[in-house]
């Protein structure tokens, strides 16, 4: 069943927290005022409170650092995560002494101890400035600035390996909180759901209502308590009679609405990650499991629960193979990507690629045969679906005319279908053994 959880409720208990922590802060900071140096660096503020023992100084300080860090410019965030870096790694004494003592006597207890010797010191100052009211958001925002330093510092990454391995833990299963989000929901929500929606963009008040308040349309979102209004990411869902080819007839204002007793396929036809600091940290999974759960239980009607997913990388990938041809690609395939081009440049694009089954046989190549460095299919969307133990079920032409969806995949789109009773197959299928599980209708594209 969907856990539920009063959102009056939720939010005063969030409100009398963050004013207890406040009260606790503001009596820190006048204890520890006579103690501070107003010319101490923000790295210096970093060293003395992982020294202090006080908990109502150590609040005090922590909210203190955050604020500051806040205060930064971009340059000053990038030299003050180079600064921690360098400054706060492993206490090579403390593990020397633990290396030791392991190397005498290599028992649990001293591999324990060599375990959390190991650990370094910015994991330490990352725990204690979560102490402060609301940190753990601005510690979310602080990884979101760092993650933007990483490609030009590469040696960042360590850094940002403590953040995720500590938000990987701090941001588990059992933290999330599943919630339908609908027209009764409180504005603040409301409002950032507009803003973080990342697929089908919402241009109005109107849109938001057709997607959250009509009878055959759903919308859950994860949250966690740490971040009270803040949702972490969220599913948008249409009950249909049928599997999706478009898109515009699921965001139309002027459809009839089905009634969801009645229908039988599920569609999720958007997903949208809502912090950017908690990039690689896995929600997806959880909640499409938890929404189909919840769907079936309110409608068993339902046999079909497949989505309507954009190839974001497939345009991008067919360009690039003009210059580095990859080996799947023929002189057929090549004189395509140069028509599909001219017909976008002269908006000629949806008559030129209605019916032509070599472009469905050109994304089927794309989403099967192409494989991602890092491993696993090559577009992110469907690696995402796969991971989770989806089927590739069919290719759409002309399913996504927007800006965007010509932009990203000249208008296609895909259906990944989530068969209940062969998700955790295709899940270990896709994740031990780099298969990817595909319709016949997609095998046939591919013979």
């Amino acid at each position: 069943m969907l856990q539920m959880f009063g959102k009056v409720d939720r939010s005063s208990s969030i409100n009398l927290l963050s004013d207890l922590l406040a009260k606790v802060t503001d009596i820190g900071t006048r204890l520890g005022a006579g103690k501070r140096l107003p010319e101490q660096t923000l790295l210096q503020q970093c060293e003395e409170l992982l020294s202090k023992a006080g908990e109502a100084t150590s609040l005090a300080q922590a909210s203190y650092i955050l604020t500051r860090y806040q205060m930064l410019s971009a340059e000053q965030k990038r030299e003050f995560f180079l600064d921690i870096l360098q400054h706060f790694g492993m206490d090579d004494a403390a593990l020397d002494k633990a290396v030791d003592a392991w190397r005498k006597n290599k028992t649990s207890s001293s591999s324990r101890a060599l375990h959390f010797a190991s650990e370094p010191r910015s994991q330490q100052l990352i725990r204690r400035l979560n102490q402060a009211p609301n940190a753990t958001l601005k510690l979310v925002n602080m990884r979101a600035d760092l993650l933007g330093f990483v490609r030009s510092h590469t040696q960042l990454k360590a850094l940002d390996q403590d953040f995720s391995h500590l938000f990987v833990s701090w941001f588990n299963r059992g933290f999330l909180q599943l919630e339908r989000i609908d027209w009764n929901t409180s504005a603040a929500v409301l409002e950032k759901i507009i803003a973080y929606e990342a697929v089908h963009e919402i241009h109005r008040w109107k849109d938001l209502r057709l997607r959250v308040a009509a009878p055959d349309r759903r919308l859950y979102a994860y949250f966690h308590p740490a971040l009270g209004t803040e949702p972490l990411i969220f599913v948008e869902v249409a009950i249909t009679a049928k599997n999706p080819d478009a898109i515009a007839p699921i965001l139309c204002d002027e459809r009839a609405h089905l009634i969801p007793e009645e229908a039988t396929t599920a569609v999720f036809y958007s997903i949208s990650n809502c912090q950017s600091g908690l990039k690689g940290i896995s929600f997806g999974n959880f909640l499409i499991k938890q929404v189909v759960e919840s769907l079936h239980g309110e409608f068993p009607n339902l046999k079909t629960f497949v989505t309507l997913s954009p190839v974001p990388g497939f345009r991008k990938w067919s360009l690039a193979q003009a210059s580095n041809p990859d080996p799947l690609t023929n002189d057929q395939d090549l004189a395509l990507i140069t028509q599909l081009e001219e017909a976008k440049e002269d908006n000629t694009l949806l008559d030129f690629i209605s019916g032509n089954n070599q472009l469905k046989k050109l994304v089927a190549k794309y989403l099967v045969a192409t494989r991602s460095p890092r491993g696993g299919a090559s577009d992110p969307v469907s690696r995402f679906h796969l991971g989770n133990g989806a089927c590739l079920e069919n290719i759409h032409l002309s399913a996504d005319v927007s800006p965007n969806g010509v932009n990203n995949a000249w208008g296609c789109m895909v259906n990944y279908q989530y068969n209940i009773e062969d998700i955790e197959a295709n899940h270990e299928a896709y994740s031990n053994g780099d298969d990817i599980i595909i319709s016949p209708a997609v095998n046939n594209l591919l013979k």
